[in-house]
């Protein structure tokens, strides 16, 4: 029962701290949500005792991830920190919310078409070890996540150039 209430209560921060940090016209601000959306993830890591996966999470995405965006923030001119830029366009808006609709259509098609609810459901009883998802996630087999990685590790290296490109411009 404790679970549940701790995951309801990390879920509400999840969220509200998402919404927020989409719908702010302040980028400071956005970035702190994002921020208390990452510690919310590592807080369900926890919370299912993949302490591996949560301090990763802390340390990789709440600490790193977070510290590259607030210094691509502050690359930003002036105008756009304080709040100043452009007003949020109603076209924009609409077009927005139209395609987070599709998107949420689209991933729930995805899921009742192949059965991932019922699959979670029959997985539950079974416990998954730290050195299956270790090796999972390091392996470079079908199905394992390492050449995933990689690409990540590269497209977050490019955006730190085109950062420093950009700031370089002036």
């Amino acid at each position: 029962m404790a679970n549940i209430i701790v995951f309801l209560i990390l879920a509400v921060v999840i969220l509200g701290s998402a919404i927020v940090c989409v719908m702010t016209r302040r980028i400071m601000r956005a970035a702190t949500f994002l921020l208390f959306v990452l510690l919310g993830v590592a807080g369900l890591y926890f919370l299912l005792d993949y302490t591996f996966l949560g301090a990763a999470q802390i340390s990789v995405y709440a600490g790193g991830i977070t510290m590259i965006y607030i210094f691509a923030i502050q690359l930003v001119n002036k105008n756009t920190l304080q709040g100043n830029a452009e007003r949020l366009n109603i076209n924009c808006l609409a077009f927005g919310a139209l395609l987070s609709i599709v998107c949420l259509g689209v991933v729930v098609a995805v899921f009742l078409k192949n059965k991932f609810i019922d699959r979670a459901m029959q997985m539950a009883d079974t416990e998954i070890s730290m050195t299956d998802i270790g090796h999972t996630l390091m392996g470079a087999d079908k199905y394992q996540y390492v050449l995933p990685f990689e690409f990540i590790s590269v497209f977050l290296l490019a955006c730190i150039i085109g950062g420093i490109v950009i700031s370089r411009k002036r």
